[in-house]
């Protein structure tokens, strides 16, 4: 082969070497950041999810979400208040598609998850442990809630002491109104207000805390307790004084301070939501004064991811960064001055801010140190209480 000709091959196998090695990957150096080729998805393109959750949260809520938008940008979080059963409901119906559930208790969780296991192609709806399991976000206790002038009337009612149930119900049953308990008739009938126990955490967990008292008892609520002729009575008496049921506590609560003793004399609300609208009555109707019912049903307010088929493991993934934001010391401490309890015990409610609710607000009745708590009863008891409430045809 002449000369010439052996230095072009040659010149062309250069070449090829050369093309060959700029196109080949070049591996990373030991230490140096990982190729964007091999980042997980969703750290390269924003991750929508859908955070499902009980209304009478919302302004924490919102206030915590526009703080978690500026320092994660690559996950979009699309917020939908509903009442805690109704959601629950939805849920079982495939209405909702959540990637993350808050209710305002855990009795809704438990009652989902079994109603969601009688379906046998169901795997399990909720993690048992770590971070994607039910946790709490925030607690609330249940409250009385009513105008000063009523609510003193029936405390003298029942002997100077706290509001009862028994005191409420001997004046919301009675045909004379208000001058049953000693109160002037021109207040007319005692008008008594909670959310509707088949929609609301606040309106169900209303009827478990009469029950409670009626029954004498803080724990052990069977279903044979809910068939006996002469609680039932009690109760249907005691619901007659309710004038309409609404779908949302925090809807209900707004309704009680714009419309005045009109429409509500007093409520079972969430402490949280009383603390939210105290100075708001103020310049409208007068002084609200809260009560705490001799036994506390807690709202825990859990988080939990689904294991839903319609969780990707890039929204799995999105979710668990929202739920541990909304954990986070600096976010549980911020629920204080929206009227909510921290849920992490490390957060004090106790502070020396001077607009600290639970202490600005004592003079209204908001306690640090409440009654001692009940015991939630099994999910077949709720569903019997719901039952027999829906029975009464109250809410119709």
């Amino acid at each position: 082969m002449k000369p010439r000709a052996l230095l072009v091959i040659g010149m062309l196998a250069a070449l090829l070497g050369v093309f060959y090695l700029l196109a080949a990957p070049m591996a990373p150096r030991p230490g140096t950041p990982e190729p964007e080729s091999t980042v997980l998805p969703s750290r390269r393109r924003v991750t929508d999810i859908t955070f499902l959750y009980s209304t009478e949260k919302r302004a924490w809520v919102e206030a915590a979400l526009a703080e978690f938008e500026r320092t994660h940008p690559r996950v979009r979080v699309t917020l939908v208040g509903r009442g805690s059963l109704e959601a629950a409901q939805a849920i079982l119906e495939g209405r909702e598609k959540p990637t993350v559930w808050s209710p305002a208790d855990s009795a809704e969780l438990r009652m989902l998850a079994a109603d969601w296991a009688t379906d046998a192609s169901h795997g399990p709806l909720f993690a048992t442990q770590g971070d994607a399991a039910p946790h709490p976000l925030v607690i609330t206790p249940l409250v009385f809630v009513g105008w000063q002038d009523r609510m003193e009337v029936l405390r003298k009612a029942g002997g100077g002491a706290a509001l009862s149930w028994k005191t409420l119900q001997r004046a919301v049953a009675s045909d004379r109104g208000w001058p049953a308990v000693g109160g002037p008739p021109e207040w007319g009938f005692v008008k008594l207000g909670h959310t509707d126990p088949r929609k609301s955490n606040s309106g169900l967990q209303a009827l478990l805390s009469a029950t409670l008292e009626y029954l004498g008892r803080r724990e052990g609520v069977k279903e044979g307790d809910l068939l006996d002729p002469g609680y039932q009575a009690w109760l249907q008496g005691l619901e007659r004084g309710v004038t309409r049921f609404e779908p949302s506590t925090g809807t209900f609560m707004t309704d009680l301070v714009r419309y005045g003793p009109s429409r509500y004399d007093l409520a079972l609300v969430y402490e949280s939501l009383a603390i939210a609208q105290l100075d708001h009555a103020q310049g409208r109707w007068g002084p609200l004064r809260v009560d705490y019912p001799p036994v506390t049903l807690w709202s825990d307010h859990p988080a939990a991811v689904l294991q839903a088929d319609w969780v990707t493991p890039e929204q799995h993934e999105a979710a668990l960064e929202w739920v541990a934001f909304l954990r986070s010391p600096e976010v549980q401490a911020r629920a204080l001055a929206f009227g909510f309890r921290p849920a992490d015990p490390s957060v004090p409610l106790k502070t020396p801010d001077a607009n600290n609710p639970f202490t600005r607000l004592a003079a209204h009745g908001i306690r640090v140190d409440v009654p001692p708590a009940a015991d939630v009863p099994d999910a077949s008891v709720l569903r019997t209480l719901l039952d027999l409430w829906t029975r009464m045809g109250v809410g119709r």
